[in-house]
């Protein structure tokens, strides 16, 4: 269907909902890369102000890929809950945008609705928004989410404690893990980025992982960010494997790029829960994201990245996820060139997936080659903070070794945490108390070399020594 827009006497014409979405978006390299984004700032206004008028039940009617071709249309369309979209099937999506920022608007008439609102609504009002309008209307969306410990609840923001080490091994990441511990990270998930994708290697990781919350009775979950299908082997084995991790895109095709689709997380899904390794929830799946991924991937069928973006999270929510978190500046400036362009699409990400009702994180990074540095990280991070994230990642000194690129540090947390007045999981916050490491406001005390962790960290050095010496 073709759309229309006229400001005096000039006429913009926009081919199809794919093309006004496109033109709509806040400028990046990812779009001007693919060769769908507004030419000029008057296109571009004139694309936002004919998306404003556009009625919501125009997404139920027009798909930006077709439903026959993709699996992940077909899932958006078939799960879209009418009864949820009644509310707000009268509206427009400027009328969207205001009902969201208003003050009769609350948490809970946010989870009304989550259901009957498209990825591609999401995408589409996210566009009408500036930056502190995505602060604002996400940090009314609640989502609660739980398998060991309790993530998103009011007050808190949890932290994946990231122990990457560049060789896998297991002396370098034990380190890692104490010393995130001892800063009072790693609620969200104790979570390794492997090198090796070797079957045995990477169950023994989730044994080193397993070893240290059984051990210390650690009320979080482990995770070896590993292929799905290795995950599914592992579990056949019997590996300790609490949570499924793998990374979505927004398209079948770009899906397929990446060796899954909706069957395969599907069956892996099915496999986690019959685990029943949690014990204040059954949340068993992790899933991480960037915009970027389906263009990169030659996928996005003329989709706009962000729009892509949010189709992921289409994807995610049909699995009732632990966590989900856009890997915002990873893919790199092709992409998203600069800090402002990281910045909005942090802001983005984390609106449309909490939207959704997706427990969104974010991986507040970029790579060295972008034209960014840690003062934006500063500054997205303490947007994101204002906005209710649900949990960031906690690098040792925000520099990954095995990923290199930069991240957010175990300090970071404590500053966001400080300056907010933010918890952790309540049960992972009563566990710090009892271990000695945080007093009763949440505040760290010193460790003292006689902890119980320091232990078990020297008894995996010295475990690690001997596997590699010769025999």
């Amino acid at each position: 269907m073709t759309y229309r827009h006229t400001i005096g006497t000039r006429a913009w014409v926009f081919r199809d909902l794919k093309d006004l979405l496109a033109k709509a978006s806040p400028p990046r390299s990812g779009d001007f890369l693919a060769g769908v984004a507004a030419i000029s700032h008057a296109d571009r206004i004139a694309a936002r102000m004919c998306l404003a008028e556009l009625p919501l039940a125009a997404f139920l009617n027009e798909c930006v890929i077709p439903y026959e071709s993709d699996e992940v249309t077909r899932l958006i369309v078939d799960t879209h809950d009418t009864l949820a979209f009644a509310p707000i099937a009268h509206l427009s999506v400027g009328e969207l945008r205001n009902w969201l920022l208003s003050d009769s608007v609350d948490s809970e008439a946010l989870a009304q609705v989550r259901a009957g609102i498209t990825p591609e609504m999401a995408a589409a009002v996210s566009k009408l928004m500036r930056n502190q309008d995505l602060v604002l209307a996400a940090s009314k969306c609640r989502v609660v989410t739980r398998f060991r410990d309790t993530i998103g609840l009011p007050g808190t923001m949890a932290v994946r404690l990231q122990p990457n080490h560049p060789a896998d091994d297991t002396a370098g990441i034990a380190a890692s893990i104490l010393d995130g511990l001892l800063y009072g990270a790693g609620d969200a998930v104790i979570g390794i980025n492997p090198v090796s994708d070797n079957l045995p290697a990477l169950i023994d990781l989730a044994k080193l992982v397993d070893e240290v919350i059984t051990r210390f009775a650690i009320p979080t979950q482990g995770c070896v960010l590993t292929h799905v299908t290795h995950a599914i082997e592992a579990i056949d084995q019997g590996a300790p494997i609490d949570l499924v991790f793998q990374s979505i895109a927004g398209t079948e095709r770009a899906n397929r790029s990446f060796g899954v689709d909706l069957a395969l997380l599907d069956q892996a899904h099915q496999a986690a829960r019959a685990l029943a390794r949690g014990t204040v929830g059954d949340n068993v799946m992790y899933f991480e994201t960037g915009q970027g991924s389906a263009l990169s991937a030659g996928a996005n069928f003329g989709v706009d990245q962000q729009t892509c973006e949010a189709r992921a999270y289409g994807v995610a929510r049909r699995y009732s996820p632990l966590l989900v978190n856009t890997v915002v500046g990873f893919i790199g400036p092709e992409y998203l060139y600069d800090g402002k362009q990281i910045i909005r699409a942090g802001l983005e990400d984390h609106f449309c997936g909490k939207l959704l009702g997706l427990p969104l994180g974010c991986d507040v990074c970029y790579t060295n080659h972008a034209e960014a540095d840690q003062d934006d990280m500063d500054n997205l991070l303490t947007l994101l903070g204002c906005a209710g994230v649900a949990y960031i990642m906690g690098v040792p000194g925000a520099d990954d070794v095995m990923l290199n690129y930069q991240s957010t540090s175990f300090h970071d947390a404590l500053y966001l945490r400080r300056l907010l007045r933010l918890k952790r999981a309540p049960e992972f916050e009563r566990w710090l108390r009892a271990m000695g490491i945080a007093d009763e406001d949440g505040q760290l005390l010193p460790a003292g070399q006689r902890h119980p962790l320091l232990a078990w960290s020297k008894e995996a050095a010295l475990r690690s020594k001997r596997s590699r010496a010769p025999h």
